[in-house]
C-alpha cells in the first residue's frame, strides 16, 4: 500500500511544492542579528554573512571558518584507538629492517592513502611493497590469496588502508600463516573485531576520537603525524628533521574530497590546506594529470572531485588497479605523463561504458513504469561492474529516488549490484536486511551507498523486498524531496564579484554545499543543446537583467526538455553560480539544477 508523503510544517518558497525535479523549494533561515555580527567581526559582505549564519556558523566561529587552519582542527593522534600502537608497530618493523607491504583499496581514497604512507616510508629509506586488488577479479578488501601473495613476495608486515575492518576471515588466515597485519580503515564495522596487531578506525565501537566523518586518506594523514611523534620519541630525528607531512596534504585532500565525506572540522581544514599545497603542482603525477585534464591555476574542490579523481578512479574501474597509486608516488616526470595519458584514455572508455549501461537502465525503468517507487532497481547482463555505481548515482539524480543497478554475469547467473541513496533512506541497512533474509548472497553498506551480490533469479524478490522495506522511510524523507535555497537573486545581481565574495566560504562539499540561489519569474530568451546531453540557456528577469548558464546531463530529462521546448515561461529557476577568470575576461554563470513553472 502506498504511503502518503509527509512534509515539514514550514512554507515552501514561491509556492513550489513539486518542481520539475520533483522537489519542494525551501529557503534557509538566517538570523539577521547573527549575520550582522558576522559581517562586523569579519568584514564579510552581507551575502556571505547571511550564508554563514544560515549554515549555523556563529560570530565567534566565523573568522576560523573562513580561514580554516590545521593547527586549530587537527586531532590528537593518541585520541584514536590503537593509533600510537600502530605507529609503534611500524617503527618496530623499520628498526628491525622488516619488509613492509601496503594493501589499499582501488579507489581514490585508497590510492591517496597508499601514496601518503609510501612517500613517508620512502623518506625513511624504506621501499614498501604495494598491492591494489583488481575490482573485478578480486573484489573489495583483502583476501587470503592476496595475503599469501604478499608473504611470498617477502612481506613481513602488511598495512591495510581504506579496507580490512570487516575482513575477519582473511585476517585470521594471515595470522595463521604468520603474517602480521595493521588495519587502517574508516568503514563501519561488524560485531566481530578482526585479529590485527593494531586496528585504527574512528568508526570502530568505543573509539573516542570523534573523527568518524574522516575519509581513510584523512586517517592516514593523522597516522603520519603519529609516526613522526613516535620517531621523535625514539630519537630517530628531531621535530624539525621529521618528514614534512604538510607536503602530503594535497593527497589527503584529494582522497577526502573524492570519498564525499563531510567537509567540516578537520576534513575542512585538510582540504583547505591541501588545495593550497596542490596548487603548487609539485608532485609529478598530479602535475601531469592536471595538464591532461585541462586544469590550470589554483586547485579547487571541483578540480579534485570532477577532473582529477575520476581519472584516477578509471584505473580501478576499467583498467589496471595500481595505476592511480603509481601515478601519485612516481618522481619520474616521463612516467607520470605516460600514466596520466593512460588514465585519461581509460576515463574516456569508462564514460562510454557508463553511458551505454545508463541508457539501457533508464530505458528499462521507463518501459516498466513505476519511476515514483521508493527505490529504482535496474539489472542487465554484462553490465560492467566498474560503472554500475556511477550509473546508480545518475539514476538517483534523474528521478530523485534511491537507486540500485545490477550487472549480471550470464555464465554464473550472479549479479553484482551497487546502490546510491537519498537523505533519510538508509540503503545499507535495507541491503543488509535482505542479506539476512537470505535473498542476497552478500550485501551491506552505509546509509548513502551499498553493494551486493544476488542470483539473477532472486532479483524480482529483492526488488519487492526493498520496495516494501523502504516505502515508510521514503514517505517520511521530506528532506530528500526538498531543495534548500540559500538566497533569492535577480538575474542582474549575478556577477564575478559576488562569486568571489561567496568563495571565501570555500571549500564546499558534503556537509557544506555550494550556495544555491533561486531566480523568480524569469523568461527563457535562449536555449541550445550542446555536447551530448547538456543545454545552454539565457534567462531574463522582470527588471531586464539577464543570466546565462548551462544545465548538465539534462537534455533528454524533463528539465532539459522544458528548456528546449517548454516556451518562454515565466519560470522560477534554481542553481549554483560559477565564476571564470580567463582570456575571455571575468564572468559568472548559473549552473541550473531545477525549474518550476511560475504561478
Amino acid at each position: 500500500m502506498a504511503l502518503a508523503e509527509t512534509t515539514p510544517p514550514d512554507d515552501v518558497l514561491f509556492g513550489v511544492e513539486r518542481s520539475l525535479g520533483g522537489k519542494a523549494w525551501r529557503l534557509s533561515a538566517a538570523d539577521d542579528r547573527v549575520a550582522g555580527e558576522i559581517a562586523r567581526l569579519t568584514g564579510a559582505p552581507d551575502a556571505l554573512a547571511r550564508l554563514l549564519a544560515a549554515r549555523g556558523v556563529g560570530p565567534r566561529e566565523a573568522a576560523g571558518f573562513l580561514d580554516p587552519r590545521l593547527r586549530d582542527h587537527f586531532p590528537d593522534p593518541a585520541s584514536f584507538t590503537d593509533m600510537m600502537k600502530a605507529a609503534g608497530v611500524i617503527w618496530d618493523a623499520l628498526d628491525a629492517g622488516r619488509q613492509i607491504a601496503i594493501f589499499a583499496d582501488y579507489d581514490v581514497d585508497g590510492a591517496t592513502s597508499a601514496a601518503q604512507l609510501a612517500r613517508w616510508l620512502r623518506a625513511m629509506g624504506h621501499d614498501p611493497l604495494i598491492y591494489i586488488p583488481d575490482r573485478i577479479e578480486e573484489g573489495y578488501g583483502p583476501s587470503e590469496a592476496a595475503f599469501a601473495t604478499l608473504k611470498g613476495q617477502g612481506a613481513e608486515l602488511v598495512l591495510t588502508l581504506d579496507c580490512g575492518a570487516a575482513a575477519t576471515g582473511p585476517l585470521k588466515a594471515a595470522a595463521a600463516m604468520g603474517l602480521p597485519v595493521v588495519v587502517v580503515d574508516h568503514h563501519m564495522m561488524k560485531d566481530e573485531v578482526p585479529p590485527a596487531l593494531a586496528l585504527v578506525n574512528p568508526n570502530q565501537p568505543g573509539d573516542p576520537s570523534g573523527c568518524g566523518h574522516m575519509a581513510a586518506a584523512g586517517v592516514v594523514f593523522v597516522l603520519l603525524a603519529a609516526l613522526n611523534r613516535e620517531g621523535v620519541a625514539r630519537g630517530r630525528f628531531t621535530r624539525s628533521g621529521a618528514p614534512d607531512i604538510l607536503a602530503l596534504a594535497d593527497l589527503a585532500a584529494l582522497g577526502t574530497v573524492c570519498d564525499v565525506v563531510a567537509l567540516t572540522g578537520c576534513n575542512r581544514a585538510i582540504v583547505a590546506q591541501g588545495l593550497k599545497v596542490m596548487s603548487g603542482w609539485t608532485k609529478p603525477g598530479l602535475k601531469a594529470l592536471a595538464e591532461v585534464a585541462g586544469v590550470s591555476g589554483e586547485a579547487s574542490v571541483y578540480h579534485a572531485g570532477f577532473l582529477l579523481g575520476p581519472r584516477i578512479n578509471a584505473g580501478g574501474r576499467v583498467g589496471r588497479a595500481d595505476l592511480g597509486v603509481r601515478l601519485l608516488t612516481t618522481e619520474d616526470m616521463a612516467e607520470a605523463y605516460a600514466i596520466a595519458h593512460e588514465l585519461d584514455a581509460l576515463n574516456a572508455e569508462r564514460r562510454g561504458i557508463e553511458a551505454d549501461v545508463l541508457e539501457q537502465a533508464v530505458t528499462q525503468l521507463e518501459t516498466a513504469g513505476g519511476t515514483d517507487a521508493p527505490i529504482l532497481i535496474a539489472s542487465g547482463e554484462n553490465w560492467h561492474p566498474g560503472v554500475i555505481g556511477i550509473a546508480a548515482g545518475r539514476i538517483k539524480e534523474r528521478w530523485n529516488r534511491p537507486a540500485i543497478v545490477i550487472g549480471i554475469d550470464p555464465e554464473t547467473g550472479l549479479g553484482k549490484g551497487s546502490g546510491r541513496s537519498c537523505s533519510g533512506v538508509n540503503l545499507g541497512a535495507a541491503v543488509a536486511a535482505a542479506h539476512a533474509e537470505g535473498i542476497l548472497a552478500a550485501g551491506g553498506g552505509h546509509p548513502m551507498a551499498a553493494g551486493l551480490s544476488v542470483a539473477a533469479d532472486r532479483i524480482a524478490d529483492f526488488t519487492a523486498f526493498m520496495t516494501e522495506r523502504l516505502a515508510p522511510e521514503w514517505a517520511a524523507a521530506w528532506q530528500a524531496r526538498s531543495m534548500t535555497i540559500d538566497a533569492v537573486l535577480s538575474p542582474g545581481a549575478v556577477s564575478f564579484e559576488l562569486c568571489e565574495a561567496l568563495g571565501r566560504a570555500a571549500p564546499f562539499g558534503m556537509g557544506h554545499p555550494e550556495p544555491r540561489f533561486a531566480f523568480p519569474d524569469v523568461r527563457l530568451v535562449f536555449s541550445q543543446r550542446v555536447g551530448t546531453d547538456h543545454v545552454r540557456f539565457t534567462f531574463e528577469g522582470a527588471g531586464g537583467g539577464r543570466v546565462s548558464g548551462i544545465c548538465f546531463r539534462c537534455a533528454d530529462a524533463p528539465l532539459g526538455q522544458a528548456l528546449l521546448t517548454g516556451g518562454e515561461g515565466p519560470w522560477h529557476a534554481a542553481g549554483r553560480l560559477r565564476a571564470e577568470d580567463n582570456r575571455f575576461g571575468r564572468r559568472a554563470e548559473l549552473h541550473l539544477e531545477d525549474l518550476a513553472q511560475a504561478g
